[in-house]
């Protein structure tokens, strides 16, 4: 790292810190006083906005009249980078919950707003019982009429490209009988990519689109509905992705 990188390094991220232990205190020690946690919400929102605008990240943003304005849904987003979180917490409406690595909730403030918020801790690679415990408590956030924020690839990408999808959400979803908003983002990727700690060296635009809701289709055989939602909401993502995509091709304005 040069001086010029470590300059930006410190210029981005000490600031980030410092929110995320201002917002964090709100979160903890106001949230629980307000109705529905409602400073808890807030909190994560200006976390987000103010983290996003400090890392020089603008953000471009569709499809909000999309999402269903009550009951219970699904956001399902690609996953490009670390700083997803951050984007996609500063424009998609709703009190939703997050499907966050156990290994966040460790973390001072922010983990700490995480779980009093009630967002979802979840491992990678745990055997089948564990991810059943998982998705069942997806499906009660669900019942409980919230929204969920998934990340349906299971982990971020490694070549910018949209992975296969894991089938968790879906069967929430369909336990749930929950519509699955689909949710394409791109610019991310350079980024914080996985293994990369930099943010943007020059102001940098995300762009998000998001889809028309996929309702739950019926039938009797669980596995098959689900099977029929992953299609359909990995369809859906990968045209909206190319559209998020060519945008940023052809820059302001395209």
């Amino acid at each position: 790292m040069n001086a010029g990188e470590a300059w930006t390094f410190v210029r981005q991220w000490v600031p980030f810190g410092l929110r995320t232990v201002g917002y964090g205190c709100v979160s903890v020690f106001v949230g629980p006083f307000t109705r529905e946690h409602s400073a808890s919400l807030w909190a994560m929102r200006q976390w987000c906005i103010s983290s996003a605008r400090g890392l020089e990240i603008g953000i471009e943003a569709s499809g909000q009249d999309n999402v269903p304005e009550s009951g219970p849904f699904v956001y399902c987003s690609n996953h490009q980078s670390l700083v997803d979180i951050l984007i996609l917490g500063a424009v998609l409406p709703g009190d939703y919950k997050w499907a966050a690595k156990r290994s966040l909730m460790k973390i001072p403030f922010l983990g700490w707003h995480l779980r009093l918020a009630g967002h979802v801790p979840v491992d990678r690679g745990v055997g089948g019982k564990a991810a059943e415990e998982v998705i069942e408590r997806f499906t009660e956030v669900l019942r409980n009429g919230k929204p969920l924020l998934i990340f349906p690839e299971g982990t971020r990408t490694l070549d910018g490209e949209i992975k296969d999808f894991k089938p968790g959400a879906f069967r929430a979803a369909v336990r749930g009988n929950a519509p699955i908003v689909p949710v394409a983002l791109d610019g991310t990727f350079e980024m914080m990519s996985k293994g990369d700690r930099r943010a943007a060296d020059d102001r940098a635009v995300v762009r998000v689109k998001i889809g028309a809701p996929i309702e739950v289709p019926g039938g009797e055989d669980e596995a098959e509905r689900v099977r029929a939602m992953m299609r359909a909401t990995r369809e859906a993502m990968v045209h909206l992705f190319e559209e998020v995509r060519e945008r940023s091709a052809t820059g302001p304005g395209g």
